[in-house]
């Protein structure tokens, strides 16, 4: 899977149960009706918080994010709200997830199915809202590092 190219993003969760974390495991599932999953180990805090929020909010990283991206992976990072101290962040106006300034584009989802995939849950969720930024560079992980790619 090393061989992949995937975008980078930020899954976050709103209050109460407040959390953010990197992943590349994320994709578009359905237009009609605009369905998008992320793929969440069992063993990470991101899968209690999705699975008791029951929704979600997606930053799609740009490639002058990397910083981000590192910082959302390192599991030595404060948890609850701490993890946001030093971090710029707006509230998603339905879900109150915190979505990261600089993003190629953000979502709002509402959690609609979850499936256990071996240590993995499939959560696949109903975008309620999405923008897009500004930035034309994507920050893509391949081959175990963090790429960057400019759109042609």
């Amino acid at each position: 899977m090393s061989r992949f190219a995937s975008g980078v993003v930020v899954l976050s969760v709103g209050e109460p149960n407040v959390h953010a974390m990197t992943a590349n495991a994320f994709g578009s599932v359905s237009l009609d009706p605009p369905l998008v999953h992320c793929c969440v180990a069992h063993t990470a805090v991101m899968h209690e918080k999705i699975t008791r929020s029951r929704s979600f909010g997606v930053s799609i990283l740009g490639a002058s994010q990397e910083t981000l991206a590192r910082y959302f992976a390192d599991k030595a990072r404060p948890l609850g709200m701490a993890q946001f101290d030093g971090v710029a962040w707006n509230p998603g106006p339905l879900t109150g997830a915190p979505l990261l300034p600089g993003a190629l584009a953000w979502m709002e989802c509402k959690l609609v199915e979850s499936y256990v995939a071996g240590d993995h849950s499939l959560f696949v969720g109903e975008v309620l809202s999405s923008a897009t930024g500004d930035g034309d560079e994507a920050l893509l992980f391949y081959a175990g590092q963090f790429q960057r790619m400019e759109a042609s």
